[in-house]
């Protein structure tokens, strides 16, 4: 068993997660037939920049020698130097208008790709949101207004995506539509549960049947008002009808929990995946995943310590405080209120992109004294709790995660260690 100590060891499986999730070396294998015409890269999400980068380098690696171009939109401190793909910053999540712009020119370059072309795209999470382009009908401010009540509802991501593909004049495979004469690929970073390649952004390059009953449907259900020109403009948004392509996933939230496990039986910690596609409230979770850390603990159910039990998916937050939180931070507030001090547990919870929410750390990590430590500083975790004001307790007893942008996305990272 490592001796390292419960944030070393916390940290190093959550590490071992994020360098398992990268595009760096993963389109060996997985490149088309070089094209007659040029290549066009088309990318966006929190790592469309690296995206791009690792598909440069594979084409050099192949030996391609044809042009190369594209344009690549990421989130405002996830750009990296690139050799021929123009990257662009825009906001996530609640659209603006660099975002407008870019999926403007997106969707201009696509349109302009001819049958001796490839096209390809590059899409991870964060794609929705950056490619802010509204359908005919429906402003910038409309979709902002939408999007910003879906974030405080509590919506899952793929309810908050089905709605942005009703809304979005790019989304739902209308980019892919609009490069229709050219081949296309798609290569994907999933950040959904259950991998699903037109969840993922919203499908910009993966068309479905969808209509718009069921975004009014999910709108319905939260409480929020749709203004009579929004919902006529929906209404007249029809689904792309093209074929998406080839398509190939670079990584999964499962991807990221099987190095995790690899990485905790280095340490000398058995693993047990909960599941890579967890939902739900975080705090309703952090209760669940602290009833299963104490069984393990007390029973050696559902396994033996020296153990780890280790978790992706997509929590979500219904906002009813004025605090700061993150799903993540939530979370681990409320496992560590259920866990109570428990000898030995130890927990970490992060944003595989680097950011919690909106807030500037990934995630927090606790051990069994964190309670005491807050209790010292004259905090009642409790109210915080229903404050939805977890960043700031564990921004006062120093247990954020701050990572800064890792330019992947594969969704919720939770690992709770029990020895």
């Amino acid at each position: 068993m490592s001796d390292l100590s419960d944030r070393a060891l916390l940290r190093a499986l959550f590490d071992a997660a994020l360098a398992a999730s990268l595009p760096d070396g993963r389109f060996a294998g997985l490149l088309p037939a070089r094209p007659k015409g040029r290549t066009i890269v088309l990318a966006a999400g929190k790592g469309a920049a690296r995206m791009a980068v690792a598909f440069e380098a594979a084409i050099l690696e192949a030996g391609w020698d044809g042009p190369l171009e594209g344009l690549a939109v990421t989130r405002y401190g996830h750009a990296v130097p690139t050799r021929h793909v123009e990257v662009v910053e825009a906001a996530h999540p609640v659209p603006d208008a660099a975002g407008l712009a870019a999926a403007g020119r997106m969707l201009e370059i696509a349109r302009g790709a001819g049958p001796d072309d490839l096209v390809v795209f590059l899409i991870s999470g964060g794609a929705s949101a950056l490619l802010s382009l509204p359908a005919d009908g429906i402003s910038l401010d409309d979709k902002r207004a939408i999007t910003t009540a879906l974030l405080k509802s509590g919506a899952a991501i793929d309810e908050m995506n089905a709605v942005r593909k009703a809304l979005s004049a790019i989304k739902g495979g209308r980019l892919a539509a609009a490069a229709a004469q050219a081949t296309r690929v798609t290569y994907l970073i999933s950040d959904v549960p259950g991998d699903d390649p037109s969840v993922i952004g919203s499908g910009p390059s993966i068309p479905e049947p969808a209509t718009t009953d069921r975004a009014f449907a999910i709108l319905s259900r939260y409480g929020i008002d749709v203004p009579p020109h929004v919902a006529a403009a929906m209404r007249l948004n029809v689904p792309a009808d093209v074929a998406p392509g080839a398509v190939h996933m670079l990584a999964t939230p499962k991807t990221a929990l099987d190095a995790a496990a690899e990485r905790a039986r280095a340490l000398g910690l058995t693993p047990l995946v909960l599941g890579d596609a967890i939902e739900g409230n975080a705090a309703e979770v952090g209760t669940v995943m602290a009833g299963i850390a104490k069984s393990a603990a007390a029973h050696g159910e559902p396994v033996a310590r020296p153990c780890v039990l280790l978790s992706g998916g997509e929590t979500t937050v219904i906002v009813r405080g004025k605090g700061r939180g993150g799903r993540n931070a939530e979370f681990l507030l409320s496992l560590a209120i259920h866990l109570g001090g428990v000898t030995g547990v130890s927990a970490i919870a992060c944003d595989t992109d680097g950011i919690d929410g909106s807030e500037d750390n990934a995630g927090a990590w606790i051990d069994a004294d964190v309670l005491a430590q807050a209790k010292a500083a004259g905090i009642d975790a409790l109210a915080r709790l229903a404050d939805n004001d977890a960043y700031t307790v564990f921004a006062a007893l120093g247990r954020l995660v701050v990572t800064g942008p890792t330019f992947t996305n594969v969704n919720d990272f939770r690992a709770i260690v029990v020895r």
